[in-house]
């Protein structure tokens, strides 16, 4: 914990939780530098960081009082911001598979595929996020956004050589992440599976 902000203390919070909008807004404002520490570390980019920041400390302005305990700030905060990087992740997924549809599929998938192809992507989109953060962000900047490589390198401060060999390693972490099989559970094994 940083000791130049510390976390709001639990008079404050609670304060807040019953209302009182001084208590409040100084809760936001002392959340503020924790909240975007945790989104550049999650998010793939400077800008998908201060988005989910600021949806974050949205949600915590409206939905404090949902909070159980004071103490839970800050894994609540975490868990606010983790999911907001992955729904953008989600969403960038989602507008290149849309971007990359072949013209003449405008049939209707039928709801299994609709399904699976969710799936798909939630899966995508978590094996991204697991990625640590400097193979994260070259990945999504990349192959995601479709950026030139010099400017991927530009706005991260690498040569386009250290970019290439970044992105290489976020390739093939990915694709390790990807190809590992989901160990169905045989139930005549009971319960256990094989390798």
């Amino acid at each position: 914990m940083n000791p130049r902000f510390p976390w709001p203390d639990e008079r404050l919070i609670k304060a807040a939780q019953d209302g009182d909008v001084t208590s409040l807004t100084t809760v936001v404002m002392e959340s503020q530098p924790h909240v975007r520490k945790f989104a550049l570390s999650l998010c793939s980019t400077p800008q998908d960081a201060e988005d989910a920041a600021q949806e974050a400390l949205i949600i915590l302005y409206r939905k404090i009082g949902t909070l159980r305990t004071t103490g839970a700030l800050a894994s609540w905060m975490f868990r606010i911001v983790r999911n907001e990087c992955l729904r953008q992740v989600r969403l960038l997924v989602s507008r290149s598979d849309e971007a990359s549809a072949e013209p003449e599929t405008s049939a209707e998938p039928s709801a299994e595929d609709a399904v699976l192809r969710r799936l798909e992507a939630e899966r995508i989109a978590a094996a991204v996020s697991a990625l640590p953060r400097d193979q994260r962000q070259v990945l999504i900047m990349r192959d995601v956004q479709g950026l030139p490589g010099r400017t991927v390198a530009h706005a991260l401060g690498l040569s386009t050589a250290a970019m290439k060999s970044r992105l290489h390693r976020a390739r093939t972490a990915l694709r390790d992440a990807l190809a590992a099989p989901e160990q169905p559970i045989d139930p005549r094994a009971g319960g256990g599976s094989h390798p």
